[in-house]
């Protein structure tokens, strides 16, 4: 059975986007040009693709499931066409990655504005989550993350500082009045400022010294969504809330200029920075490759 590639083009859109208008935006059509699409793709396949109601659109399971195949399938498509952009003088077209808060706010910075200035005519479209992400089948072309997240069929490229810490941190006047602790047990006796995965985790924070590591989990009173509401705790911990424990160069602006104080500096754990990762099986598209010498370059020249 054929069917039309702009049709189904438009399904996965409305799909992905969940509602016919988000999809419309970010497409550049009509909304009731989608519509009508998708009305000829269910026609000829003869099975409803999405549920539809005043306030949402949701895949079907047949739906699902067509979206699930199609996502890599398209994917293929546009790498295929895209091995044209090899013989222009410049690449071009939309690079679109995903990445954790941290890289965003930590790595991103110091190579987004000068890749732009490079490759005037490539789009980058970053979403940024520190969910796990199938970055095939949600149609990115690439993303960042820790090595311990990586899966085996990724090709990995180094990006950004390749040593990171954590630090643990709090204001001056939270530490003259609770005391300033010598050990990490001893913040389970100290207000902590906690953050929680959307997974519902709340990782132990983490400290070694002398080839000794040690987890600890201690209490506050507040726990927010890690990575998105980061910067609240680190207001909180500005204001005297309590003690955060959170990227070093997160919080090094604020230990820089003393309105936070290090703590237990001896015990911050050092761990490998974040990659850049894309399928291995896949042709690697012009605007991900010139990403990939432009950070390789970067990295060269310290």
């Amino acid at each position: 059975m054929k069917a039309n590639f702009a049709d189904l083009d438009a399904f996965v859109a409305v799909a992905k986007a969940r509602g016919f208008r988000d999809a419309a935006r970010t497409a550049g059509v009509s909304a009731s040009g989608l519509s009508e699409a998708v009305r000829r793709v269910e026609a000829q396949l003869g099975v409803r693709l999405l549920h539809r109601t005043t306030r949402s659109v949701v895949p079907t399971e047949a739906g699902q499931r067509l979206l699930d195949r199609l996502g890599p399938a398209f994917g293929e498509v546009e790498a295929a066409l895209d091995v044209v952009n090899t013989f222009r003088g410049t690449p071009a077209g939309t690079l679109k990655l995903n990445v954790p808060i941290s890289a965003v706010r930590l790595v991103l910075p110091d190579i987004v504005p000068g890749f732009l200035a490079a490759y005037p005519d490539i789009r980058l479209e970053i979403a940024a989550e520190d969910g796990f992400v199938d970055i095939v089948a949600q149609g990115f072309d690439a993303g960042i993350r820790y090595d311990e997240r990586l899966e085996q069929d990724m090709i990995a490229v180094p990006i950004g500082p390749r040593v990171q810490r954590f630090a643990a941190a709090a204001a001056p006047a939270y530490l003259d009045r609770r005391g300033r602790p010598q050990h990490p047990r001893d913040l389970l006796d100290h207000d902590c400022l906690r953050g929680r995965f959307r997974s519902g985790a709340t990782p132990p924070w983490e400290f070694e010294r002398d080839g000794e590591t040690l987890f600890v989990e201690p209490g506050g009173p507040l726990l927010v969504q890690a990575g998105e509401a980061a910067d609240l705790a680190v207001t909180s911990a500005i204001a005297g809330a309590g003690v955060v424990f959170l990227f070093e160069d997160w919080l090094r602006p604020h230990l820089d200029s003393g309105v936070l104080e290090p703590i237990l500096e001896d015990w911050w754990a050092r761990f490998s920075g974040p990659f850049l990762y894309f399928p291995g099986n896949r042709l690697v598209p012009a605007p991900l490759r010139a990403f990939i010498d432009f950070v390789r370059a970067q990295a060269e020249r310290g």
